[in-house]
């Protein structure tokens, strides 16, 4: 999903099959009252009710710089959201699937790809839980909010999906953006590249591994410099 500065943030729910519309990813899966988890499938779905759009649907700035220069193939949005991401990849003539914890969020996505005329494979899924299906020539995520805890198989599922001589590019909020916008969950929910890395062995070559500065508009209206930590690897 992409917010009004073109950030896009991904959620990963739990598998529900797959659909012929839209996706986007984030932490467990959980039902009933207060303790639903701020970020679960319940919490993303109220969300994304809450109003007709959360994102601004532009893709994230991350994706267009690493993938730009890419031969499209197939290509796996983890966390797709609203569908910005998802969008940008299949009008550069990638072969999509989406996935996403909001079903919600998933049928939005759906309706307009099918207004744009793209063609996009869409899947509720949580890939913290179980792998994608299948192998891509690119999987992508960005700003998934996924515990801890769960971060590592997360890792692992999104780096098992990518086909030899495939690219892998994960993108989070860097760690330091704490102090400089409200986001007090993000040490529970973000990362370092370091900890994506290292679910990679010597079948990977790291191409960027950066934590990279972009330019974002704060609570009061503000400009603000925050980091993106980019992890993008491909596999040999």
């Amino acid at each position: 999903m992409s917010d009004s500065h073109g950030e896009q943030h991904g959620h990963q729910g739990h598998e529900h099959g797959s659909h012929q519309h839209g996706g986007h990813q984030h932490g467990t899966h959980q039902h009933g009252g207060n303790d639903s988890p701020p970020h679960g499938e319940q919490a993303w779905d109220e969300r994304y009710r809450s109003k007709p759009e959360i994102w601004s649907g532009n893709p994230n700035v991350a994706l267009v710089a690493e993938v730009a220069g890419l031969s499209p193939g197939s290509a796996l949005d983890a966390g797709a959201g609203e569908g910005g991401d998802a969008f940008w990849l299949a009008a550069q003539g990638w072969t999509v699937t989406a996935a996403d914890i909001s079903s919600v969020a998933i049928e939005r996505a759906a309706k307009r790809a099918s207004e744009r005329g793209l063609a996009v494979t869409w899947l509720h899924a949580n890939l913290a839980e179980v792998p994608a299906p299948g192998t891509f020539d690119l999987v992508t995520a960005h700003f998934l909010h996924v515990p801890k805890a769960d971060q590592q198989s997360l890792f692992r599922h999104l780096a098992d999906a990518v086909a030899p001589g495939g690219t892998l590019l994960v993108v989070g909020h860097d760690l330091t953006d704490m102090a400089k916008l409200p986001r007090p969950d993000l040490a529970e929910y973000g990362w370092t590249v370091d900890e994506v890395a290292a679910v990679l062995d010597d079948g990977w070559t790291v191409v960027t591994a950066e934590a990279r500065m972009r330019r974002a508009t704060g609570p009061e209206g503000d400009e603000v410099d925050i980091a993106d930590a980019i992890l993008r690897a491909r596999r040999h």
